[in-house]
């Protein structure tokens, strides 16, 4: 889906602010959060790419103003308030007022069905694809062309395993493109590699 969260690519935000040696957690209920996300996953009651659909479903001015670990507990109460485990007035009687859930989702679709198998050097354009669900293709990639580098082992295809859709396992490819395609007239030369799953590409002769 096209969301708020697919910065990639994106200009006008301004230089990363980064602080070196930074903790991993600044405060208990971050601790707290990041270790229910873990449990969760591991007792089956949601998966990876679940938990990342429910983040892209938070409402844009939340999810520019939240942080790392409000956008996971939002993940989080979403999921649960979505399988049944708590209900969203718990929450709110909980929290002492109003909880921010994410939207609803939508259908999720399979794998393509007929997929290729690349090589190292072989010459790839990731499918020009707009997606209303889960999707990990990052938008500044779609419909470029690049060149196979590697390939990954197999995973389950994110478009339907965060939809409840059965997802065949399918390798993600290390693929190589030029800055200057992917921003034409706006970037300095460079290659940037990103990981592509087989669903997302298509051969180019």
């Amino acid at each position: 889906m096209d969301g708020m969260h697919d910065l990639g690519g994106r200009q006008g935000f301004g230089a990363i602010r980064y602080t070196h040696d930074a903790p991993a957690f600044h405060a208990a209920w971050e601790v707290r959060v990041n270790s229910l996300n873990a449990l969760a996953v591991r007792r089956g009651i949601f998966n990876m790419d679940e938990y990342r659909h429910a983040i892209e479903r938070m409402e844009p001015r939340h999810y520019l103003a939240a942080g790392y670990y409000e956008r996971s507990l939002t993940s989080l109460a979403t999921l649960l308030v979505e399988k049944g485990i708590v209900t969203r007035e718990e929450l709110e009687r909980r929290a002492g007022g109003f909880f921010p859930l994410a939207g609803p989702s939508v259908p999720g679709r399979s794998n393509v069905p007929v997929r290729e198998r690349f090589q190292p050097g072989d010459r790839v354009r990731v499918r020009a694809d707009y997606v209303p669900g889960h999707v990990r293709m990052p938008g500044y990639i779609r419909g470029k062309t690049g060149v196979v580098v590697c390939e990954s082992p197999a995973y389950p295809f994110p478009d339907a395993h965060a939809h409840g859709v059965e997802a065949q396992d399918e390798p993600t490819y290390d693929v190589r493109f030029r800055s200057e395609e992917l921003w034409p007239d706006s970037a300095d030369a460079a290659l940037v590699h990103a990981g592509v799953f087989q669903s997302y590409l298509e051969r180019v002769e």
